[in-house]
């Protein structure tokens, strides 16, 4: 919610956004903002809320969180992975040389409904993994002595725009495998 438009108070709130309200209670509490009944009450209320309006009360006295618009990742000669629950900006800058670089957005926290991703990359791997039900486009990647493999077909839910210029580069845009309960 924040960074963003105020919504009307009588829209439906999703469960993203009640996720980043839960969030920003944890925050609160780790800060000693609030206490652990405070927090306790606030979460329930939280949860059962329909609407912005519904939603609004709970952080009315907690100071704005705001989200980063851009993520800028730097890698030389080594590896880079982010994966878990780290929070995904509306735009995400990858700048590597020699590197094997690994987003995994399957857990992660993220702000918007399209994200880009702006690649400048030369001699190294990249590995997009998706959630299911994401979908990305590779239309603006420039390649020279590069390959890519788009494994993943349009969707309507999270959308992630690919741009940039690969140099003897791989890029894999991909979901999450399963066997049995290991993942990778």
């Amino acid at each position: 919610m924040a960074g963003e438009l105020m919504p009307r108070p009588e829209m439906r709130v999703s469960d993203a956004e009640r996720n980043r309200v839960v969030e920003q209670l944890n925050q609160a509490v780790g800060e000693g903002r609030l206490t652990l009944a405070e927090f306790e009450d606030r979460i329930g209320g939280v949860l059962a809320a329909r609407t912005h309006a519904d939603l609004a009360p709970f952080i009315a006295d907690l100071p704005v969180v705001v989200e980063p618009q851009v993520l800028t990742l730097r890698s030389r000669a080594s590896s880079l992975k982010r994966a878990g629950r780290w929070v995904v900006p509306r735009q995400v800058v990858v700048e590597a040389r020699s590197s094997k670089i690994r987003l995994d957005l399957t857990e992660a926290v993220i702000a918007a409904p399209t994200v880009q991703v702006t690649l400048n990359v030369r001699s190294s791997a990249v590995t997009l993994v998706l959630p299911y039900g994401a979908s990305a486009s590779l239309h603006e990647v420039e390649m020279s002595s590069s390959s890519a493999k788009p494994t993943v077909p349009e969707s309507g839910g999270l959308h992630i725009v690919v741009r940039g210029r690969l140099q003897s580069s791989t890029l894999k845009v991909r979901y999450q495998r399963r066997f049995l309960r290991w993942r990778w």
